[in-house]
């Protein structure tokens, strides 16, 4: 994997929000899929996480961001940890992964990664984490290159030119999310040859 990605280890992360301002709006799910390289050089999904993520203090919720997600923030039966505690737990099984694939740093894969590292970057910022595993502002965006192998940048669309399963019922959950954003983008790194060595 190191050889694969000059040393970055991609995870797949997509986040649910309260709004689209990752200074202001809350941070709501968060989940992550590792990736898995085989013996040819091809990936595949591996691992994953997901958190459920109370509100923080003062966060702003936008009726119509709660309306796409279908996420109710304060449902008694939602097992939402506070920011800090999801995003500890999370980079702790991104660092040990980092260890195991000899990587220096992992690299943010998203669809519009732009949106999702924002909203890390701006938690990390909130909750004074020091040991961010994440590069600040490289990512790698499947929306791009889906855009370039498929000529769709919308995921649904995408992962349908793909020839990837894709449910609109289960969308805008971060777990289906990020497992649906990893999966095209393994299919598009599998079908290019890159040399490594």
């Amino acid at each position: 994997m190191a050889r694969r990605f000059r040393g970055f280890l991609p995870v797949v992360i997509d986040v649910e929000c309260g709004g689209f301002n990752p200074n202001t709006d809350a941070l709501l799910e968060i989940a992550a899929v590792l990736l898995e390289i085989q013996g040819d050089g091809s990936l595949l999904p591996g691992e994953s996480w997901r958190y459920h993520v109370q509100p923080f203090s003062g966060a702003n919720l936008e009726p119509a961001s709660l309306a796409v997600t279908g996420i109710d923030p304060f449902h008694p039966l939602r097992p939402a940890i506070p920011e800090k505690e999801a995003l500890t737990r999370l980079f702790k099984e991104i660092r040990r992964a980092m260890k195991d694939n000899d990587c220096t740093r992992a690299i943010l894969v998203g669809h519009n990664a732009y949106f999702d590292l924002n909203f890390i970057n701006a938690a990390i910022a909130r909750t004074d984490i020091k040991r961010n595993p994440f590069h600040p502002f490289s990512s790698f965006d499947t929306a791009t290159l889906a855009g370039v192998a498929y000529g769709q940048t919308v995921l649904g669309k995408a992962l349908q030119a793909a020839g990837i399963e894709w449910d609109s019922n289960a969308a805008h959950s971060a777990a289906y999310d990020a497992q649906k954003t990893a999966e095209l983008f393994c299919k598009i790194c599998n079908s290019m040859k890159v040399a490594i060595g």
